[in-house]
């Protein structure tokens, strides 16, 4: 017996190579852009880099304005690629308060994962339910992405918080996944699917 290896009604995803990376309006009058490579970004990066709770989390560091500039650079590769996109978080003219984006990105499958972050100083007011809300709905309605996963160390109730206020449904815990500083850790898998969002 041949199996065809096919999805008769599935539509791929857009491109983001083929296009520039939008600017998308927030409440509050904040906005998620691209990062851009000068100090006030190189710096809010370095400050991410440098937090403890960033770092407990993300396995994030940044030790130099020139790091934090490389790896700016690395977030357009990536999105160049196909493979990411990353956007600050900030409002318009001012520097990041923090970072949401899609990383595992795959057009093919219709598929990717989302992450963010904020700074201390902008934490507690709702800005990241707000940034992964817009990314969210922008990455399913006009790139055309059926799934979005949202995954977390269970020990962060800050995320999983997160997921269920965006609407991420939970889908169970997957064990001793996540390898942090302080060792393995089980993580929680929320997930968005288009049609159900």
């Amino acid at each position: 017996m041949i199996f065809e290896n096919r999805i008769p009604d599935a539509v791929p995803a857009g491109s983001l190579a083929g296009r520039d990376q939008p600017v998308l309006d927030l409440p509050g009058g904040l906005e998620l852009r691209p990062w851009r490579t000068d100090d006030a970004d190189a710096d809010a990066l370095l400050a991410a880099g440098q937090d403890p709770a960033i770092q407990l989390w993300n396995l994030f560091s940044v030790g130099s304005r020139d790091e934090a500039r490389a790896r700016i650079g690395r977030m357009h590769e990536r999105w160049r690629a196909e493979t990411g996109a990353v956007w600050a978080i900030a409002r318009p003219g001012g520097a990041p308060l923090g970072l949401t984006g899609l990383h595992a990105v795959d057009l093919a499958g219709g598929r990717a994962e989302i992450m963010y972050w904020v700074l201390p100083g902008a934490r507690g007011g709702g800005i990241v339910v707000e940034a992964a809300r817009r990314l969210s709905r922008w990455a399913l309605d006009d790139l055309g992405l059926h799934r979005l996963q949202l995954c977390h160390a269970v020990a962060n109730q800050a995320s999983c918080r997160v997921a269920e206020k965006v609407g991420y449904a939970f889908e169970g815990t997957m064990r001793s996944s996540l390898l942090h500083a302080d060792g393995r850790h089980d993580e929680h898998l929320h997930a968005l699917v288009a049609e159900a969002a």
